[in-house]
């Protein structure tokens, strides 16, 4: 009998290890699906790398700019697609509906929580890096630009071709375009200009069904969406149509930093009524930050001309900071990005450099953002510098950036981006550390949630607004399945958008009605925020 049994088992074993050799995983069948797509120009085979690529590590990890989510117990995609045509770009969308993997496409990296190369469900990564070129045409005051360029590029290359025009964009040069626009993206400009959402004026997307879609075609509620509503929710943006501004030749910026014992926190409180007010050609921002165990307050600006007008309009405005022509310096618009990523002992072509590693963040961090509607009082203030003296802070940095000039005139249906008119300034909270303390990476956590706990009571509230390319999940987010409530969309939703929420899920319910492009904080279809309240 006991022979007779271990026989039984011995076939079954073999018949179950015989049956999962005959079958073929997902990923598998997707693949195969893929080398049926090939063009004879540009085969598909060249851009598809595998786990057991010898070059699969070094481009996963070339652009993962946050080493929490680089882990050896981090999900990995299951191919990386580092597509070179339109074509790879349609048949990676193609496959993978059909066989049942989840996209996620990566521009940059810049992604504070890694949704655009982490998932918990079996998903591939769509990684742009080849689709990077930029045309830029001065005559007429526009450029295009591929999703995949970095920012340091599209100002390297117009530069090259004009000193006195620019785009309003962000100051660290390796943040992919893609990511970046789908936000919004604010930057030195932002008070005179606008977002960087808000100078676009035409994309190439490709939707769920692999057509191409310009602004004409895809119409004007997507392109409303896609201009500020976060990436991965309708499609991929291949490229942009950006509106080029004017900048002066010469361009003036500062910084003077000031501790507890200079009267740094009764300069903040000043300085939060009067940074919104400022002209709109000046950016103005406050950093707070340790500095060798003291906790310091910087104030810096860009102004958009010389010094001597803005030591006139800075001791007329904020006496009390004390601003002499000595504290300024004059370079151009193009420095100016240098000095701002304090990249300025870099030359020029570090701009092209996109995996250049930046010493302004630690390799591992957390951040969460708010937006303030009234000033701060000096009690508040103390609390929050109190906190910066904590052991956890020694690499935290808190940011406040001056709203006011053209954002309080923009609606905030202008494009998904709602925080606007009414906000005196938003705030960056951002704490880091190394890599040989990330086994305690839970006390830095822990200690950036509590300074956002505190700060509660003084910013914004119902919602408490949040900036969408600062994602931060502790906010809330979708149900992996896709099947999300309209209840739990809300919470994070209307954070970032505000009343925008519900004209993004008509459009995502128009253009994505599947919800084939999702992960944790995407904007969900209204089908399946019914279907889960009709369970």
């Amino acid at each position: 009998m006991e022979s007779s049994h271990h026989f039984s088992m011995l076939v079954f074993l073999l018949a179950v290890l015989f049956s999962l050799s005959c079958a073929t995983l997902p990923h598998e069948d997707f693949l195969h699906c893929l080398s049926h797509s090939s063009n004879g120009s540009s085969p598909i085979s060249n851009v598809i790398f595998k786990p057991q690529n010898s070059s699969f590590s070094s481009i996963l990890e070339s652009t993962i700019r946050n080493l929490r989510f680089s882990a050896s117990d981090t999900p990995k995609p299951l191919v990386i697609v580092t597509p070179s045509t339109t074509s790879h770009v349609q048949a990676t969308i193609r496959c993978s509906r059909t066989h049942g993997l989840q996209i996620r496409t990566r521009s940059g990296g810049h992604d504070f929580e890694g949704l655009s190369y982490v998932s918990r469900v079996p998903f591939i990564i769509i990684d742009l890096v080849n689709f990077g070129s930029i045309d830029v045409d001065v005559e007429n005051r526009v450029a295009w630009v591929q999703s995949g360029a970095v920012l340091g590029q599209l100002y390297y290359r117009i530069a090259e071709k004009s000193r006195t025009l620019a785009f309003p964009a962000g100051t660290c040069h390796t943040v992919g375009t893609g990511g970046y626009f789908s936000g919004g993206g604010y930057g030195l400009l932002f008070r005179k200009y606008g977002l960087a959402a808000d100078n676009i004026i035409d994309a190439q997307l490709i939707d769920v069904n692999g057509r191409i879609l310009d602004r004409k075609s895809m119409g004007e509620e997507l392109f409303w969406a896609i201009r500020g509503g976060g990436g991965g929710s309708f499609g991929i943006v291949l490229s942009w149509k950006l509106r080029l501004v004017s900048v002066p030749e010469t361009v003036t910026a500062f910084t003077i930093s000031k501790t507890i014992q200079e009267n740094a926190i009764q300069l903040i409180h000043r300085w939060q009524y009067i940074g919104h007010e400022l002209p709109d050609g000046v950016y103005s921002s406050v950093t707070l930050n340790t500095v060798n165990g003291t906790v310091m307050a910087s104030f810096s600006s860009l102004f958009l001309g010389g010094s001597d007008e803005l030591v006139s309009l800075m001791q007329e405005r904020f006496p009390e900071l004390g601003l002499v022509k000595q504290d300024c310096i004059e370079m151009s618009w193009i420095d100016s990005i240098r000095h701002f990523g304090q990249i300025q002992n870099q030359p020029l072509e570090i701009l092209l450099d996109r995996n250049f590693k930046t010493s302004l963040t630690s390799p591992y961090y957390k951040a969460k953002s708010d937006y303030v509607k009234k000033p701060i009082p000096e009690m508040g203030l103390r609390g929050l510098w109190s906190m910066l003296s904590e052991e956890e802070a020694e690499s935290a940095v808190v940011g406040f950036f001056a709203y006011g000039g053209i954002m309080a005139e923009i609606p905030e249906t202008a494009n998904p981006f709602p925080h606007r008119a009414g906000n005196l300034y938003k705030i960056l909270y951002n704490v880091g550390w190394q890599e040989d303390e990330n086994v305690n990476s839970e006390r830095y956590i822990q200690w950036i949630r509590r300074v956002y706990d505190y700060m509660g009571s003084f910013v914004s509230k119902s919602p408490r607004e949040a900036y969408i390319n600062y994602r931060d999940l502790d906010i809330g987010t979708n149900n992996e399945d896709g099947n999300t409530s309209y209840a739990e969309a809300s919470i994070w939703g209307r954070k970032y958008f505000k009343n925008n929420f519900n004209r993004l899920m008509r459009v995502k319910t128009m253009i994505d009605p599947q919800n084939f492009f999702r992960q944790e904080q995407t904007i969900p279809p209204l089908i399946s925020s019914r279907n889960k309240r009709a369970h």
